[in-house]
């Protein structure tokens, strides 16, 4: 069933589970991100792309208060829309969107759904972003988009207990199809930039996984805090090489901090360069990035090392590096499209060698934003 597409499975589904047709469909995407990473919450700028892999939402509205979604991967949930309770498990993100929704005061009712996803759970794509943002959709479509993605956050930051930053819920809202968008994660300013057609963004999937859920990825943040409040500012985004190292700060504190301080500059250099279309550049900015994370912010993990190193020397990549939160999942490569399938067969051939583990890769569109499609 995995086989066939997302959007047909959630049709599908909806049918078996509710003996009708669905009056609606939304499609949310995953996210990739150039560069950029664990720098949205602390006020800096991020480079992602919505990804053509995406979660689909079948649904229909009821004429009460009740909520029953169903899964191909999950149990069926059901609750109400009175009901403010945490639920246990991933029926709980849809949950905490009617919460929230409720809490701004936009009119909810109750509705029947079935989801579908060919986003890998787990794997640094923003799986949960995208069910947050299109169960949000399905609820409330003509929410402002900006708005829509401060639901989701708080959905994943309040409700579901992730400390994460608005990158992933912001681009899944509000991305344009064939280009990445520079995002000031402050003023929420953005600027799209469009990815040249003879370039491919690969995804380069280790099959590892782990759960974000930890302890690691709410440490880096404290950490980054910890450093913003020894220097007197609000966000890390205002500080500077120079102020971390006059301060007083841990070792391993001023570390991630000066990962944060050069990936924010990183980040801008890349968008000038991918808008001058200069993939060699932004190849360059890439590989120093994954440098960073794995030797200061100290996120990258041997698969994914692994990953890179092999994609770095696979032909015509211009530069890779680990993407998503860390510590297992993803890497993405900047690859010449006219070399994509020599890149495929020797960055998996190396990749094998090199770990035991055989990789998931393939090149992926940049994609539009969250949308409710015609059935």
């Amino acid at each position: 069933m995995a086989d066939r597409p997302a959007r047909d499975r959630a049709v599908e589904q909806f049918r078996k589970a509710f003996d009708r047709s669905p009056h609606l469909l939304v499609r949310a995407p995953g996210r990739v991100n150039l560069i950029g990473e664990h720098t949205d919450y602390n006020g800096g700028f991020v480079l992602p792309m919505a990804l053509d892999q995406a979660t689909f939402i079948a649904t229909e509205p009821r004429d009460d208060h009740r909520i029953r979604v169903v899964s191909e991967d999950h149990r069926p949930v059901g609750f109400s829309t009175r009901d403010s309770s945490a639920e246990k498990g991933w029926g709980n993100y849809a949950k905490g969107m009617v919460v929230r929704l409720e809490d701004a005061g936009l009119e909810t009712t109750g509705f029947n759904a079935a989801i579908a996803t060919d986003i890998p759970i787990g794997a640094g794509l923003s799986s949960s972003a995208a069910l947050e943002v299109g169960i949000g959709l399905a609820i409330a479509a003509d929410v402002d988009r900006v708005e829509l993605a401060h639901h989701a956050q708080w959905v994943e930051n309040e409700w579901m207990g992730m400390p994460s930053g608005i990158m992933d819920q912001l681009i899944i809202a509000t991305a344009t199809a064939g280009h990445a968008k520079l995002i000031d994660c402050r003023s929420l300013d953005s600027t799209d930039h469009q990815i040249p057609e003879d370039v491919a963004v690969v995804v380069l999937d280790t099959t590892t996984r782990r759960s974000l859920m930890g302890s690691e990825y709410a440490e880096r943040r404290a950490s980054c805090e910890r450093v913003a409040h020894a220097l007197g500012v609000q966000l890390l985004r205002d500080a500077t090489l120079a102020d971390i190292n006059d301060a007083a700060l841990d070792v391993v504190d001023r570390a991630r901090a000066r990962h944060v301080i050069e990936e924010n500059d990183r980040t801008v250099l890349a968008a000038r360069a991918l808008a001058s279309r200069e993939p060699i550049q932004v190849g360059q900015l890439m590989k120093e990035s994954h440098t960073s994370m794995r030797n200061l912010f100290d996120i990258s993990s041997p698969a994914l090392n692994a990953i890179v190193e092999a994609a770095d020397s696979a032909p015509g990549c211009y530069g890779a590096r680990m993407t998503g939160g860390g510590f297992a999942g993803c890497a993405v490569a900047l690859v010449d499209r006219s070399s994509l399938d020599d890149f495929i067969d020797e960055t998996t051939t190396s990749y094998r060698i090199s770990t035991g583990l055989s990789p998931t890769i393939y090149p992926s569109y940049a994609a539009g934003a969250a949308a409710i499609e015609a059935l």
